[in-house]
């Protein structure tokens, strides 16, 4: 062996093990620069990747299935995109209560738009296995068992412009065993029509282990549709597509380019017909081929801080790429970082530092913003030319995010932000938006037409929020209008918060009617306020003596020392509920408990923006 391939070998087995910096003997993905994330802060100390709006999905219900897709099950999970015939679509599956603990189902949402979104369909139900089965390596016999669906593929678009979405039936014979593992049922695949309509569901790929015999649907060649089986045939023999099968798929299975164990592919081209290939733990590799061939082993890619979660790759609009994923070893926060030439990554910035409470216990359910997707190469294009991603928050609801290309952290200005004449979020560029489907974030509409920014809640476990990035600036004026339409419940915190997200000063209209400050460990009242008055609030902030003065309605009626210091102010946040410090880096991995109550809405608490002005030096 020369020893050129030899010193390779050992760099790429040094790469899996130890995130060996490899490239000086090979070409691959790293990470380039200096920041990374603390897990200590939910955000991990990230600046905001400016104008991303995160838009809840689904709300998993189980006292109320009736507000949520009409099941009630809780684990929600491993959701995927695309964009076709003028709508996102977005698949996930589900089970009732845990992951691998059957049964399981799969379901489509849709949305012209990106921000209202369709009740949950089911298009794969639960599966039944045959009483009497066993499984290769299993002890157990089946009796009264459903499969488990665990796919890392949700949908593939053809040439003649047909969309189908895809799912596998794994076998869990118990709630640690792997459906996974080659020894389940098959993928099976379907047609979503221009209508709405849905066609029947075939199977398109056995497992060897499986009695065609056996099955409840029919094979993909037994169609009698043409178009359908042309279709199908086509996605058989797209390497690309066939990498994405390869863990639910035989371990020698033919059609597999690579059969490395590797998880959940994601990938992006380069110049020419080189492709990126991105698995968990951030291994990588490249395809000289367009995916026909790939080294024998990947590697983790240098630099990079990803653990076993999913990593999303993606070629953005402007010819820039963009890698979206968790960089710690816990599943949160959500941050991209991004590169000019598909290689060498920069920057690491916020998508979604949020994470509200677990509401129900369930099996391998983890915390945080997670297993993230985005639009597959050939799965559509969304007109807007932004990065649209989505993921499962707990692996209870799911989420979608918008963010604008091209991706910046840097305001154009200083806010002068008006909504009078503003009908949808989706106009508030400078906005960075938390929009949960029980605390929305939208453009409310007054009796004379007028539009106002409107942060509602009526969720005891999450809140609504909404931040202006501002530039740096050591000496900073803010000053917005609000309305509150209630004085006895609900909550409004103003924030301004240097880059990274920390908090130096605190406003809040509590729910007794008291307009107050954070004043080190105690809060100090400013004044009483009422429901349906308007306040004009005014803040008057510098961050070198750590001194803020606050005046409402013209008047100064409050002197202030920030409760933590910063070198400069450069967010301001409203948020409809307090500060959340759990989970943390030594919480439980499992949670094995339910939050009381999770399912009922409260009464719903409103506030209107009417405007925000800042200025700053």
């Amino acid at each position: 062996m020369k020893k050129r391939d030899m010193l390779n070998g050992l760099c790429l087995a040094a790469g899996l093990l130890w995130g060996a910096d490899c490239h000086a003997q090979r070409d691959t993905v790293r990470y380039i620069d200096s920041v990374l994330a603390n897990v200590e802060e939910h955000h991990g100390q990230l600046r905001l990747a400016v104008g991303v709006h995160n838009i809840q999905v689904l709300r998993a219900n189980r006292e109320r299935p009736d507000l949520a897709e009409g099941y009630g099950w809780t684990y929600n999970h491993a959701p995927m995109l695309a964009y076709w015939n003028g709508h996102f679509y977005l698949q996930h599956l589900a089970d009732p209560v845990g992951e691998h603990i059957p049964p399981s189902q799969t379901y489509i949402s849709s949305s012209a738009d990106g921000y209202h979104w369709s009740t949950p369909q089911v298009v794969f139900p639960p599966y039944r296995i045959p009483d009497g089965y066993t499984k290769k390596g299993h002890p157990g016999v089946a009796k009264d068992l459903d499969a488990v669906m665990h796919q890392r593929m949700g949908f593939f678009v053809s040439r003649s412009g047909r969309l189908f979405t895809l799912g596998y039936y794994g076998i869990a014979m118990d709630e640690k065993d792997d459906p996974n593992d080659g020894n389940g049922i098959g993928r099976v695949v379907r047609e979503i029509r221009k209508d709405g309509s849905y066609g029947p569901i075939h199977f398109i790929r056995y497992n060897a282990s499986w009695d065609p015999a056996q099955s409840s649907y029919p094979f993909y060649k037994d169609s009698k549709d043409t178009g359908f089986v042309a279709a199908c045939e086509e996605l058989l023999t797209d390497p690309l597509m066939m990498m994405q099968w390869v863990e639910e798929a035989d371990r020698d299975d033919p059609l597999i380019p690579l059969k490395k164990q590797y998880k959940a592919f994601s990938y992006y081209r380069l110049p020419g017909d080189r492709v990126v290939g991105l698995w968990k733990h951030a291994l990588t590799a490249i395809s000289e081929d367009g995916g026909r061939t790939w080294p024998e082993n990947a590697v983790r890619a240098p630099g990079f801080v990803n653990s076993n979660a999913k990593i999303w790759g993606q070629r953005l609009s402007d010819g820039s790429y963009a890698t979206v994923y968790n960089p710690a070893e816990y599943r949160w926060p959500l941050a991209l970082s991004l590169s000019a030439d598909g290689l060498n990554y920069r920057r690491l910035l916020l998508v979604n530092g949020e994470i509200p409470p677990m509401r129900y216990g369930g099996n391998y359910k983890s915390y945080g913003p997670q297993y993230v997707r985005g639009i597959l190469e050939g799965n559509g294009a969304p007109p807007d030319g932004n990065l649209w991603v989505t993921y499962s928050m707990n692996k209870e609801d799911i989420w979608v995010s918008k963010v604008p290309v091209p991706v910046t952290d840097r305001p154009a200005g200083h806010a002068d932000d008006g909504f009078a004449q503003l009908d949808g979020i989706q106009q508030l560029a400078a906005w960075n938006i938390y929009s949960p489907l029980w605390a929305p974030v939208t453009i409310g509409l007054d009796d004379s037409g007028m539009g106002y920014l409107r942060l509602a809640d009526r969720d005891r476990y999450d809140y609504a929020k909404a931040e202006r990035v501002i530039p740096q600036s050591e000496q900073v004026a803010v000053e917005f209008a609000v309305t509150a339409a209630q004085h006895t419940f609900g909550q409004l915190d103003f924030e301004l918060a240097e880059g990274r997200g920390t908090a130096s000063i605190r406003l809040t209209f509590d729910s007794t009617g008291v307009f107050r400050a954070k004043a080190g460990a105690r809060y100090r009242k400013i004044m009483d306020y009422r429901a349906g008055q308007r306040y004009v609030v005014r803040v008057e902030a510098d961050a070198r003596n750590r001194l803020y003065t606050v005046s409402v309605n013209g008047k100064p009626l409050f002197t202030g020392i920030a409760f933590a210091p910063v070198r400069a102010f450069e967010r301001v946040a409203f948020r409809t509920g307090g500060v959340r410090r759990f989970p943390d880096p030594d919480t439980p991995a499992d949670q094995t408990y339910d939050l009381s109550d999770a399912g009922e809405p409260l009464p719903e608490a409103s506030f209107r923006i009417d405007y925000l002005k800042t200025e700053g030096r």
